[in-house]
């Protein structure tokens, strides 16, 4: 599951809500308890992103 998306979540919803899955199933992140390939996707932009702002010093 997207790490990223489901820190913001806790850090909205609190740590055990149920609609932290609710929100990633309806995003298309996950199916049931399974991730997706958008999820998965979703991580590596993530993921990405994080690694040039690191190295453009921003």
């Amino acid at each position: 599951m997207p790490k990223f998306l489901e820190q913001k979540l806790k850090a909205e919803y609190g740590q055990s809500s149920k609609i932290l899955y609710m929100a990633m199933n309806k995003l298309g992140a996950m199916h049931g308890n399974k991730e997706t390939a958008k999820g998965r996707m979703m991580q590596r932009k993530h993921d990405k992103k994080g690694r040039l702002t690191r190295l453009m010093g921003r």
